[in-house]
């Protein structure tokens, strides 16, 4: 790890009423002494810990601006090591000519993500809280906001640290039964054990099996709307939208490229594209919508199916069919307001189970449609408050990885191997979940991680 002092803007590039540049190491109070004149002439440098101080930055002989300087000594900060902010006037120029003065006077630019990584390297932190941090600053919807609070707060660290107590107190067992049998006896263990590590595993598939959820919950269900030319998918996007988003007409084929929306329906997150009408065409552009539109349901958490339920079935709806069968999918029978060509057991034959009459003209059906969505993928609740959910794909194959080896610990058991053949896979889970943590990666992959942060975080 690098001992240097570190700066870096911490706001946006863009003018706005208050800038801040961020200054963070040993050194971070003498360099601050350097460039700030407190309106109070005092030291800086003894200045006590939490406080805020107004004067004036200088390059040199020249003025900057007017700021307030506040000041938090390690280990009681953000990196826990010395931490000063300047809270400047928000412009480009001025943020620019402060951070180069810090630089001068002693500070390095600071690397993407390097402050938050300084508060993990230095143990304030866990991985798990790191990432937390950056899901937050990204958080789209209530539910990722909410859920990258609780996993900054711990809830998934200290879960994570509890199980991995249970797995080493386990292996410390059976290391000093194999070293001082006469002191620790062995007989039954392994009963005991296999009792322990079903209770882990119950707790471990429970992220497991919901880890779909986090990811909906942080990134959105991703939606893709699908039908045969002229059935009244834009008309739908625009109804989801409350706006007109996409060009209707009554001509088949006006969607030749996909339109990408996100949304919330009731709290529910809707990433949404709406796709060329799937059909056989002879136009280019028209062919490489619909090859996009094919394209995009193999990706999708959910398919809406719009059908014009004032026409029969056709064969481009055989062909659709086909291409969405197993896939997560809703049928919206639009055009209610006309008379009927096809019934809901027209589709149920097709194997199609969610159904919603709606009229995309008259408005109509949109509340059975968010029901749907609510019960497919909420089972009827949107509330993520009390639950802990896995939202990252780093942690869901750590703890994938880490079940897969205590099913061995459980086969070993069922075989009658010897105690030490326990330890080995018992030590493998342990580690796998370490991996969440940060107790057990490389510095790549500490690297990696941090690469994605924003600069000055």
């Amino acid at each position: 790890m690098n001992t240097d002092t570190i700066a870096a803007i911490a706001t946006p590039m863009t003018n706005s009423g208050i800038g801040i540049i961020r200054i963070s190491g040993e050194e971070a109070l003498n360099i601050i002494a350097k460039i700030f004149k407190p309106k109070k002439k005092k030291d800086i440098r003894e200045a006590e810990t939490y406080t805020a101080h107004y004067g004036y930055v200088y390059d040199g002989d020249q003025m900057l601006d007017e700021c307030i300087v506040l000041i938090m000594k390690g280990p009681h900060s953000y990196t826990a090591e010395d931490v000063v902010e300047i809270d400047c006037h928000g412009g480009v120029v001025v943020m620019k000519k402060i951070l180069e003065a810090a630089v001068r006077a002693g500070a390095r630019p600071a690397d993407p993500g390097e402050f938050t990584k300084r508060a993990f390297l230095n143990g304030r932190i866990d991985l798990s809280k790191a990432e937390a941090v950056m899901d937050l600053i990204h958080s789209k919807n209530n539910f990722a906001l909410n859920s990258s609070l609780k996993q900054l707060q711990g809830v998934l660290g200290d879960k994570v640290v509890s199980i991995r107590k249970k797995i080493i107190h386990s292996v410390a067992f059976i290391e000093s039964a194999l070293d001082d049998p006469e002191h620790y006896s062995i007989d039954g263990f392994a009963d005991e054990l296999k009792e322990d590590i079903l209770d882990i595993m119950k707790e471990l598939k429970y992220f497991l099996d919901h880890a779909d959820n986090g990811r909906i919950l942080k990134e959105g269900i991703q939606t893709v709307i699908v039908g045969k030319p002229n059935a009244g998918k834009s008309s739908v996007l625009n109804l989801l939208l409350g706006e007109d988003r996409a060009i209707v007409t009554s001509i088949a084929g006006t969607t030749r490229d996909s339109l990408e929306e996100s949304i919330q329906i009731n709290g529910i997150p809707l990433n949404i594209v709406d796709t060329a009408g799937i059909r056989e065409t002879d136009d280019l552009v028209e062919r490489l919508g619909v090859d996009r539109a094919k394209s995009l349901l193999k990706k999708a958490d959910l398919i809406l199916y719009v059908v014009d339920s004032s026409v029969p079935l056709e064969a481009e709806d055989t062909q659709i069919s086909v291409l969405i069968h197993g896939k997560p999918t809703i049928v919206l029978m639009n055009k209610s307001d006309l008379k009927p060509a096809i019934d809901a057991e027209d589709l149920k034959i097709r194997g199609f189970e969610n159904i919603v009459q709606i009229s995309a003209k008259e408005k109509t059906g949109m509340k059975e449609l968010y029901g749907k969505i609510n019960r497919m993928f909420f089972n009827g609740k949107v509330s993520f408050n009390d639950e802990i959910y896995i939202t990252n794909v780093r942690h869901k194959n750590a703890v994938s990885n880490a079940l897969d080896s205590l099913n061995l610990v459980l086969n070993s058991i069922e075989k009658g191997m010897p105690e030490d053949f326990f330890s080995i896979d018992l030590l493998d889970a342990y580690e796998q979940l370490g991996f969440i943590i940060g107790e057990s990666v490389s510095e790549d992959l500490v690297n990696e991680i941090f690469s994605e942060f924003c600069m000055g975080k």
